[in-house]
């Protein structure tokens, strides 16, 4: 079994701070890239920002120059660093990874999810 919980959501003011947190627990063997999607209300889920196992990032052109995304591979954990805040950015924040476990292949696996509040 393979989990990922989501941390660091919550209410912040237009050009403010946040930082999520996403740790992967549970019979891991190894994971590939690690990501973060988002949720606003009514919309389709999107991708925000992910990084491979080397350390190569993508992110989505809406959060360029303000998120950043980073992964700590001793603690199976990444993170996504967001500053400069906008309303638009609320949304349900959820963690993805490309887990292989000791049984089984790789495959996607999601978190719960956090929410983010931007308040104008």
């Amino acid at each position: 079994q393979v989990q990922l919980v989501e941390s660091g959501g919550g209410l912040v003011q237009a050009g403010g701070s946040l930082r999520l947190s996403c740790a992967a627990s549970g019979s891991i063997f190894s994971i590939n890239a690690m990501g973060w999607y988002r949720q606003a209300s009514g919309k389709q889920r999107e991708l925000v920002a992910d990084i491979t196992s080397g350390g190569s990032t993508n992110y989505a052109d809406s959060v360029k120059g303000r998120f950043t995304i980073s992964r700590d591979n001793a603690k199976n954990t990444v993170y996504l660093q967001m500053n400069s805040l906008k309303p638009e950015d609320t949304a349900v924040y959820y963690c993805n990874a490309d887990i292989r476990t000791k049984v089984l292949p790789h495959m996607a696996y999601w978190g719960k999810g956090t929410l983010v509040t931007v308040s104008s």
